[in-house]
């Protein structure tokens, strides 16, 4: 008697819950094989669109285990266990982990944002947060420069990505602006034809655009000559030593002065 008692109870638990476990389990099969397929073919595009190594892995790391998340839930529910108070409890313990990580999440919001739309690469020189250097490396929550003295310099990539950045590798070519002060008795033409001397023979300096010398400003001691040339981005620094250190030595060859503060003394005898 007692026996059958059990074997009917079995026999309602089959027939309640089968159907529901059986639908689980065919749930927990389907939606498996449909996140793999959808990670597989997120790994696919981003290989395609040279995605950073390190941001892929993170992402898609994060979006199997949000899905799964999500997985586990639904078959929960389908066998008939209560997911709301489960639910709950998860965005409350997201909510916390947010505000105690706002930073941390603003940088790491900041680093996808970089290595998605790739303002900046490695290698390129840039002045962002008032430092300059070469971006040495882009990391999910920092970005790091190399100075032009071998310092390191490490930028969250929050305010990173939120200010200003000048990227000085982007284009091809660079425009090199030097200013030069001639004394007020000295010949305007003959001057220009003193700088365009050290200008025309430079290998570095590019014809096109063409060069451009001019009167730029009569100052308090100076008549200043705004000089502008073009060169490859390389050779920047370069032009921009020679020009001032030719320049100066043809104006004095050419007796030419370059005028410079005075200071008067003046002294009272008692």
């Amino acid at each position: 008697m007692d026996l059958q008692k059990w074997i009917d109870k079995g026999y309602e638990i089959i027939v309640d819950f089968g159907p529901k476990v059986l639908a689980a389990i065919a749930i927990w099969i389907i939606g498996s094989w449909v996140i793999k397929s959808l990670i597989r073919g997120l790994r696919k595009t981003m290989d395609k669109r040279d995605y950073d190594e390190s941001l892929k892995k993170f992402l898609l790391n994060l979006l199997g285990w949000i899905l799964k998340i999500v997985l586990v839930i639904v078959v929960l529910g389908t066998v008939g266990i209560e997911t709301t108070s489960f639910a709950a409890i998860l965005a409350a313990v997201g909510l916390a982990v947010g505000l105690a990580l706002q930073g941390s999440l603003a940088n790491f919001a900041g680093g996808v944002l970089l290595m998605i739309f790739k303002p900046i690469k490695i290698g390129d020189f840039i002045t962002a947060q008032g430092e300059s250097g070469t971006v040495k490396n882009i990391e999910i929550f920092t970005t790091k420069l190399t100075t032009t003295d071998n310092k390191e310099i490490i930028i969250p990539n929050g305010s990173l990505s939120n200010g200003n950045i000048i990227n000085f590798s982007t284009e091809d070519t660079r425009r090199v602006d030097i200013t030069f002060g001639v004394g007020y008795d000295s010949d305007i033409k003959k001057t220009k034809d003193v700088i365009n001397s050290v200008i025309t023979p430079h290998e570095l300096i590019l014809k096109d655009p063409a060069p451009a010398i001019n009167v730029s400003e009569l100052a308090d001691s100076s008549i200043n000559f705004f000089t502008r040339v073009w060169v490859k981005k390389e050779d920047y620094w370069t032009v921009k030593f020679d020009l001032l250190e030719q320049t100066k030595e043809a104006l004095d060859a050419a007796g030419i002065d370059i005028p410079y503060p005075h200071q008067v003394e003046i002294q009272k005898q008692g």
